[in-house]
Parts: structure tokens; sequence; C-alpha cells
């Protein structure tokens, strides 16, 4: 009885010490979660600020809100086009990271063959090289097979740099799926094409969605690419278009803000759409059992 009567009190102590510390952390989340988010708000009032006003109260709301910060930005960036040129690249760079980067995680992690050690060294090797250290090699190599200020000039160096992360991620994942699911669809009449398919592919959508919002942001943002490889006006990306409103004699503050706050809408939208899996993603194998 005394024995029962001393860990209730022990445990008494500890859930009354316990109340504080968790209050605690809770308000130091909280502040790191309003300092995380207070960028995208003070981007969001000073898009329809104008040039003195951004100046003269820069962390204040907006007294008029200058509404056609965004329409005149759009206009004058051709950001219509220019989003529709990152769209497409982005996209399809992230489809082809993907889709590769799983098939050959799968291959990988769940076959045994020749030289399999030295593949996964290659594309760790390709982790260690600094991407902009290859942009005059590239630019010479483009310039030569002629697809300067095309799709492919981006689409092709995107993939090939993302896809070792998105491999070495998508092999951490694999390596937590029972390989008795896929013996279970093999005995269902599933080829190796099948299982990867209909069985491999839907459980790895947690790790798929984090390599699609990694892989998004880079390309998205992407500049030095962008700037190097693509020439015309047409084939402008998005973060070129907002270079448009700086240059050596002073920049449009109003204006950038604005172009700003509508470059950032789609990574937004992006996070939120795959927010879910991306947090399934981060505590994938946690916890056993």
């Amino acid at each position: 009885m005394q024995v029962t009567t001393k860990v209730q009190t022990k445990q008494s102590k500890t859930s009354l010490w316990k109340k504080p510390v968790g209050f605690i952390s809770k308000i130091m989340l909280l502040l790191y979660a309003l300092a995380t988010l207070y960028p995208l708000y003070w981007l969001a009032i000073s898009a329809f600020k104008s040039n003195q006003e951004f100046f003269n109260r820069p962390y204040a709301w907006p007294l008029k809100w200058q509404v056609d910060n965004i329409t005149r930005a759009w206009d004058l960036g051709e950001m219509g086009r220019a989003m529709l040129n990152s769209t497409f690249v982005t996209v399809t760079s992230v489809i082809l990271t993907v889709v590769l980067g799983t098939l050959a995680a799968y291959a990988l992690s769940r076959f045994n063959f020749k030289f399999s050690g030295a593949i996964k060294g290659l594309f760790l090797l390709g982790m260690l090289i600094p991407i902009h250290s290859t942009l005059v090699p590239l630019f010479m190599f483009m310039n030569k097979i002629n697809i300067l200020d095309t799709y492919w000039a981006l689409i092709l160096p995107y993939t090939a740099f993302e896809l070792s992360i998105a491999i070495f991620l998508s092999m951490a994942y694999m390596a937590s799926i029972p390989k008795e699911v896929e013996e279970a669809a093999m005995i269902d009449g599933n080829g190796w094409w099948g299982v990867f398919g209909r069985i491999i592919f839907p459980l790895c959508l947690p790790v798929i969605a984090t390599v699609t919002i990694l892989a998004f942001l880079r390309f998205w943002n992407d500049f030095s690419f962008a700037l190097v490889f693509m020439n015309s006006q047409a084939m402008k990306t998005l973060p070129l278009s907002l270079s448009l409103f700086s240059d050596g004699f002073g920049t449009d503050y109003a204006l950038t803000m604005g172009a700003m706050f509508i470059a950032v809408i789609p990574t937004i939208v992006i996070y939120l759409i795959f927010q879910e899996q991306i947090m399934k993603g981060m505590v994938a194998g946690s916890v056993k059992g």
C-alpha cells in the first residue's frame, strides 16, 4: 500500500513538472511559427503599397490598397507567359524526377545485381557536385546539340540534379515496405511492372509528395539556370520576369512586391495540396509495430 502511494506521489510530481514545460514548449513553437510566417505576411501587405508608403511605413498595413500593383506587374513583366513557361518546365521536370527516381530506387533497393553498389555511389556523388559549377560546361554542351533557349535546356538539368535526392529518399522509404507484400502480389499473377505500379508506387505516395514539393520549390524558384540557358523574352521563366523591375538605376519596389506576391501563390497552393502526404513521409518509419 505504501509502495502504491509513493508511486502515485511520484507520478503526481512528474505531471506537475510536465505541465509548465509543455506550456512553455507550445509557446516556443507558436513564436517560431509566427516568425516563420511573418515574411509571407510582410510580402502580402507590401504588395499593395506605393513606393513612398513602402519606405515610410514598411511594417504597417497599407493606408490605401494599391491593387493595380498586381495588374501592372502582370502586364509589364509579361508574367502570364512567364508563368506558363515556369509551369510547363516545373511540372515536366517534377514528373520525370518522380517517375525515374522511384523506378531507380525500386531497382536499387529490391534487386541485387552487379555494380549496384557502384551505381549507388554514382548517384551519391551527384549529390556532392555543386550545381552552379556545371553552368559553363552545360552551356557549351547544349550549344553543340542546339537545345539552348528551349524547354529541354531546363528540364534535363533540373531532372538530372534532382534525381539523386529523389532516389535516396525513395530507397529509404521503400526499405520500410515488407517484401511479403510484393510476394503476395506476385502470387496473384502480377509481374514486376504490376507490382511496382499497383503496390509499390501507391504505397510510396508520402515520399513522392516530399520529393514533389522539394523539386517543385527548387525548379520554380531557379534563376541562374534560366538566366544562362534562356535568351528570348518568350522563353523567360517567372524568376527572370521578376528581375525586370530592378536595374542599375533603381528598383520599383511596389511592382517587385506585387510580382513576388503572384509568384509565391503557386508554391503555397502546392504545399497545401501535399501537406498531409508530406507529414506522413516525415514520420514514416519512426514508429514500429
